[in-house]
This record gives structure tokens, C-alpha cells and sequence, in this order.
């Protein structure tokens, strides 16, 4: 409407004023309901041609989203395992504020305080077991210089009686020194075996129970971390909302989330905005916005464009039971569109979530400032689709001016 009432004043009026003025045509008398279209028709047709042209080259090149929303992160509250609740930390409110580490709920944890009470006494026992290797590495000990002692006896006995036998083979008979001889080699295989039994001893002690022990140690760990994961706590700083766990209910990963917790950090930072697929070539990052949203009214927002994304969720593929067929993408997606407030706290007034409408403004100012060779009629073209963003501009702050009458007075909300 705005756009045809600018538009008549610039086609119907003048023809209307030479119709009066020039050649003496007055309203009611030649120019009357019935013979309107006959005597303006030059300005109707110029006015209807003016008015579409103008719509047209005002939200193509300043594309409008009705689907723009001020978007926040949520994290669900989830253990990691399934369980039945046995304590809550979070105070019965619609809204709690937690800080990072604050336990939120806690599950049965019989189970795994068993687990983490068997590994300890699994430790205790193989600390036991290396205190008696200990002992037995101290036997092991005694036991092979016993035999080093017996052994250095029965060779000293054995080159006495050599000795002998070499000065006066009638004093000791060769068969005494083959019993020496065999005594000898049989205390040091005795002496062999008690090295290598103190070997097998501090290989126990050195290698066998410290790898068991690690492997103990390990076990526990596993177990109180287990433990430790009955408990729920906040990853981050932010709100715990829709919280309505109580002692008793079963929580499990996978069906029923205990509530939500918001980050601190992940609200009031942009708006999603989801703009239409005609808008494809004009949509660029770095463009001015305005946004005005129903929760902050009489307010328009200043934004800009970050981040567009490249595909269109309407084309996505993915595996499935059937085939994909085109035709189930009839409704055409838009381009999902990310805005940050140009100014910093822009966004400090708008709950999370509020839905907005929002407008892009396409801005030739640098190239048209930058000295480049344009034609005359391109440098025309230019400058009229940045002064007709003024009255989209316009028309969203009129929007914002009926949109408490529409909403409280006309549709009773």
C-alpha cells in the first residue's frame, strides 16, 4: 500500500493535475467513476508498472525473513549410564543457576562402590604377596650361599686329596676322588638351582607383582571412575531448567533426559534467520540488518550478516529403508542465514528464543565510492536500490509501531 500510494503521486497525481489544469477536466463532471480509467488510464498503467517495479526491486535486493528466531544452545542432562535416582542437588525452580562442577543428581551407586571396594582388596592382596616375595627372595639368598659354602668345602676337599694323590698315588684311591669329584658337581647343581630359584624370586618381585599390581591399580581406577559417574555434574556455567527428576525415577540416556541445562555463554549471541531461495545471489556476509521482534517491542535491532550457509536443507540425502525421491521436496527450504548484533549487548533485551522479523539491506556505497568505471545508467541503478532500502526500512518500523495494536487489540492475544 505504501508503495502504491508513493507510486500515484508520481503518475496518477501529475496526470490527474493535466487533466484538470490543462485541459479543464473536473472530478465529477467529465472525469466521474465510470470514465476514471479512460481519463487517467496513462496514470494507472505508469502507477501499476511503477508500483510492481518498485516491490520487486525493494525485496530483492532488501530480502525480508518472517522465520528468524534468536537462537541458544542446550546441553540435555544425561548420565551415561541408566540408573534409579537416589539424590537430587538441584532445588525445585523453573530456572536454577548452576556453575561448572555443581552436582545436579545422583544415581544408585551399590554396584560400583563394590567394584571399587574388590579392586582395593585386590591391591591389598598383591601388596601382600610382594612382602612375602620379599621374604622368600631373603631364603632364596641364605640358600644359594649355603650352597656356594658347601661347594667351595667339597672343592677344597677335592684339590686336597688331588694333591695327595699326585705325590703318592698309594694314599688316596681313585675311586675316593671320583666321589669327590661327583660330590662337587652335585652341590654346584645345587648351587645352580638356588640362583636360579632367587632369579625366579626377584623376577617375581621386579616384573610379575608390579604388573599385577598396575593392573590392580588400573581396575580400581576404572571402578571409581564408574563410581564417580553415578554423580551428575554441570559442564559449564548456565541455567538448569525443566528439571523435574526426583528420587526414585529412572533416568536412561537414550528415552528420558533428566532436563536441560543452558550455557551461560550460549545465550543472546544471534538470530537464525531462514531466508527464501530468491534471495540466493543477493544474501552476502558482511550485510546490515534490522531485526524487530514481538518480545521487545517499538525496538528495531541492528544486526549484520556473519555467516550464510551453502546448502539448502531441502536437497540433503541420507540413508535410509527407501530411496530418495525428489518429489518429496516440494515445500522449498530457505537459506539459513546467521546475524550477530551489530552493536555489542544488542541483543541483551531479547529472550532466547524470541521469534523476529528481520531485514537485509544491500549497500553499494564502496563501489560506487571506489572510483571504478560504471555506466551511467548501472550508476543510476545503484543509487535507486539503495534509496528504495529506506522504505523497507520504513515499513519495518511500522510494522513495529502496529504490531502491540495487532497483537493486544485487533486478535484479543
Amino acid at each position: 500500500m505504501f508503495e502504491l500510494l508513493f507510486c500515484s503521486l508520481l503518475t496518477i497525481l501529475p496526470d490527474f493535475l493535466i487533466r484538470r489544469f490543462v485541459q479543464g477536466k473536473r472530478i465529477g463532471k467529465e472525469i466521474t467513476l465510470y470514465s476514471v480509467w479512460f481519463e487517467l488510464r496513462y496514470g494507472i498503467v505508469l502507477c501499476l508498472i511503477l508500483t510492481v517495479s518498485l516491490i520487486t526491486l525493494i525485496f530483492y535486493f532488501h530480502p525480508t525473513s518472517t522465520t528468524a528466531v534468536s537462537s541458544f544452545r542446550t546441553v540435555p542432562i544425561l548420565p551415561e549410564g541408566s540408573g534409579r535416582v537416589i539424590e537430587t542437588y538441584v532445588p525445585r525452580e523453573l530456572e536454577v543457576e548452576v556453575k561448572a562442577g555443581d552436582p545436579i543428581f545422583k544415581l544408585d551407586s551399590t554396584r560400583q562402590e563394590a567394584d571399587v571396594v574388590t579392586a582395593t582388596q585386590a591391591i591389598a592382596e598383591i601388596q601382600g604377596e610382594i612382602a612375602l616375595a620379599q621374604g622368600e627372595l631373603a631364603v632364596a639368598t641364605a640358600q644359594v650361599e649355603q650352597a656356594e659354602a658347601s661347594l667351595k668345602q667339597a672343592q677344597d676337599e677335592l684339590d686336597t686329596r688331588q694333591e695327595l694323590f699326585e705325590r703318592n698315588a698309594n694314599v688316596v684311591s681313585e675311586r675316593d676322588l671320583e666321589k669327590l669329584q661327583n660330590t662337587v658337581a652335585a652341590r654346584q647343581g645345587a648351587l645352580n638351582a638356588a640362583k636360579a630359584n632367587q632369579d625366579l624370586v626377584e623376577t617375581k618381585i621386579n616384573v610379575s607383582l608390579p604388573a599385577r599390581l598396575n593392573s590392580a591399580e588400573a581396575r580400581q581406577a576404572e571402578a571409581q571412575v564408574e563410581l564417580e559417574k553415578m554423580t551428575v555434574y554441570a559442564g559449564v556455567d548456565g541455567t538448569v531448567s525443566q528439571f523435574v527428576l526426583r528420587k526414585g525415577d529412572i533416568v536412561n540416556p537414550l528415552m528420558r533426559p533428566a532436563g536441560v541445562l543452558i550455557p551461560a555463554d550460549a545465550q543472546r549471541e544471534r538470530i537464525i534467520a531462514g531466508f527464501g531461495q530468491i534471495e540466493a545471489q543477493v544474501l552476502k556476509e558482511g550485510m546490515v540488518a534490522e531485526a524487530f521482534c514481538g518480545a521487545v517491542p517499538f525496538t528495531i535491532i541492528p544486526l549484520v550478516v556473519t555467516e550464510i550457509q551453502t546448502q539448502i536443507a531441502s536437497g540433503q540425502v541420507s540413508t535410509g529403508g527407501s530411496l530418495y525421491d525428489a518429489s518429496q521436496s516440494v515445500k522449498p527450504a530457505t537459506i539459513t542465514t546467521l546475524l550477530e548484533p551489530l552493536y555489542e549487548d544488542g541483543l541483551r533485551d531479547l529472550p532466547p528464543g524470541a521469534v523476529c522479523t528481520v531485514n537485509a539491506y544491500t549497500n553499494n556505497h564502496e563501489r560506487l565510492a571506489s572510483g571504478e568505471p560504471i555506466g551511467t545508467g548501472e550508476f543510476v541503478f545503484l543509487h535507486a536500490v539503495d534509496t528504495v532500502g529506506l522504505v523497507h526500512a520504513m515499513l519495518l518500523r511500522l510494522q513495529a509501531l502496529l504490531y502491540p495494536i495487532q497483537t493486544l487489540v485487533l486478535t484479543g492475544h
